[in-house]
């Protein structure tokens, strides 16, 4: 079986956010991404999406390692400090 190793991205944030950090995604240079709905609870409160603007999102974005941690930095410096939003990286293989 052949694999190779890549980077999984996870970002939970505010369902407000998708367009924006969609369009970032893509022009730092990832192939693909997978948005789903999130809920739970964080630094910023109850996220419980109960009504749409306390909606959260969860985007998965796998890539090459570069990549990877470019995006993370960029959306780190330009959202984390007005909006909820948690970053985390690990290590994944994909088939």
């Amino acid at each position: 079986m052949i694999s190779k190793h890549r980077k999984l991205l996870t970002i939970v944030t505010e369902a407000a956010l998708e367009n924006e950090i969609v369009r970032e995604i893509e022009r730092l240079g990832a192939y693909g991404y997978t948005i789903t709905d999130a809920r739970g609870k964080g630094d910023r409160g109850i996220r419980d999406g109960g009504w749409e603007r306390s909606a959260n999102i969860r985007i998965e974005v796998i890539s090459a390692s570069e990549t990877t941690h470019v995006i993370a930095v960029a959306l780190r410096e330009h959202y984390y400090d007005n909006y909820a939003m948690i970053l985390y990286i690990g290590d994944v293989e994909v088939l």
